[in-house]
């Protein structure tokens, strides 16, 4: 059994519980003072900024912004070389991940809330948005799908996306939803641009997807100027595992797969028994074997992986709230109404995370770093405004007056109950709803 390959503690080990729920911190103070001269550069020089850091990090031959522009010959020769089964891949993972972006959306309406008083709501899409995705060890199309259809649905006019690396995989996701607005821009230069606009990329509304530090640093900085999704941390899986409700190969895969991201990803399991531990362990040591060599996944489990022994599965609930994961893997017919904190749920034997990361339909833009105690997952919300409307009568006015005037005057704002008491004494108005 590889006992040093995972930490397996109790929990009534709480010091232990708490050095493994206390995450490696977003730190992001230096990656800050790094990007900070790199986004004031692209404000005040432009394209040429974008030019000069493209040729320093990025291998860039061009001399000027015009080459960041992907022509849409190019994004129809990438459709073209991609393979039959990766078209195929993609069509169905976009179906499904629209559809669950309509169900999303909200409804506009208008309702009587009281006699005389009619108000409601109107759904408004951003203008603009830009959608940044990775291209570093692993380009990610799927984080191209899951950034720009919900934005689609929700009607945004212009989707931009920046791309250090333009794989032939990313252009023909590009393609097959129609997005001809793409920049072969990366790094924290990529996000200034975005937020504050070149001569080549104009300014968007809002700025989401993940990144790097460098890049999830530049969002943080430019989110006093512009809308962004989310500061995301190191990605995390949390597992409830009782008896045999996960067979242990099924929980060491769903671990790997999220350890596999980076020597900093998280992969915890709550297990209701130490011969579970036992199996679990077992598993993810056979498994290890099979991965390639150059895979994160075993210095990523021994850092900041760990199966912890729970007494119940109210415990397992308490931990789990507590932790606020980015992704949670529970059993079949588990009590969802006690879940508080979560990202996303994965329910049961056959839902892996990686369902989830690809094609099932939820979007894989997550929060992390406990952010899930605050908010869940991109959505179709992310690109809308709630434009309240509110229309009222006289009769309807004249019933909240005495509200309106005394809180008004409560707070020392003599015109604003002045606003109404001139339309109660004023008689010659057409009165219409």
């Amino acid at each position: 059994m590889a006992t040093n390959l995972i930490r397996i503690i109790d929990s009534s080990d709480t010091r232990a519980v708490d050095r493994v729920f206390a995450r490696r911190a977003v730190r992001l103070e230096d990656a800050e003072r790094t990007v900070q001269p790199v986004i004031e550069a692209v404000r005040r020089a432009g394209d040429a900024a974008l030019v000069r850091y493209a040729r320093q990090w990025d291998r860039y031959q061009g001399k000027t912004a015009a080459g960041f522009i992907v022509r849409e010959i190019a994004l129809a020769a990438a459709a073209r070389s991609v393979s039959p089964a990766f078209r195929t891949a993609v069509k169905q993972a976009a179906r499904n991940i629209r559809k669950f972006a309509e169900m999303q959306m909200p409804a506009e309406w208008r309702k009587p809330l009281a006699s005389g008083i009619r108000a409601g709501q109107l759904i408004r899409p951003l203008d603009s948005v830009g959608c940044y995705i990775p291209a570093g060890r692993y380009p990610l199309p799927s984080t191209l799908l899951m950034t720009a259809i919900p934005a689609q649905v929700a009607g945004v006019k212009r989707i931009v996306i920046c791309t250090s690396r333009p794989v032939p995989e990313i252009l023909a996701v590009a393609h097959e939803l129609g997005i001809n607005e793409i920049y072969t821009v990366g790094g924290a230069q990529a996000i200034a641009a975005l937020a504050y606009g070149t001569k080549t990329i104009a300014p968007v509304a809002k700025v989401v997807g993940p990144g790097s530090a460098y890049v999830t640093a530049a969002k943080r900085l430019v989110s006093r100027d512009v809308s962004i999704d989310f500061v995301a941390g190191p990605t995390e899986v949390l597992i409830i595992a009782e008896g045999k409700s996960f067979p242990a190969e099924f929980i060491a895969a769903d671990m790997l797969a999220q350890a596999e991201h980076d020597v900093d990803a998280a992969a915890i399991v709550l297990a209701d028994s130490r011969p579970l531990a036992g199996r679990l362990l077992n598993a993810l040591a056979a498994q290890l074997k099979t991965l390639p060599s150059e895979s994160p996944a075993a210095a990523s489990l021994q850092a900041n992986g760990a199966i912890i022994i729970v007494k119940n599965r109210g415990e397992a609930i308490e931990l789990s709230n507590r932790f606020a994961p980015e992704h949670l893997c529970v059993p079949r017919n588990f009590p969802l109404d006690k879940i508080q904190n979560a990202g996303s749920i994965f329910v049961g034997p056959f839902s892996p995370e990686a369902a989830g990361d690809y094609a099932s339909g939820p979007n894989h833009v997550l929060p992390t770093s406990g952010m899930a105690r605050l908010r869940g997952g991109l959505s179709v919300l992310d690109y809308l405004k709630v434009v309240t409307v509110q229309q009222l009568d006289r009769a309807g006015l004249k019933r909240i007056t005495p509200t309106i005037t005394t809180i008004a005057r409560a707070e020392g704002l003599e015109a604003h109950a002045r606003s109404v008491e001139i339309r109660m004494k004023t008689s010659s108005i057409t009165r219409k709803k």
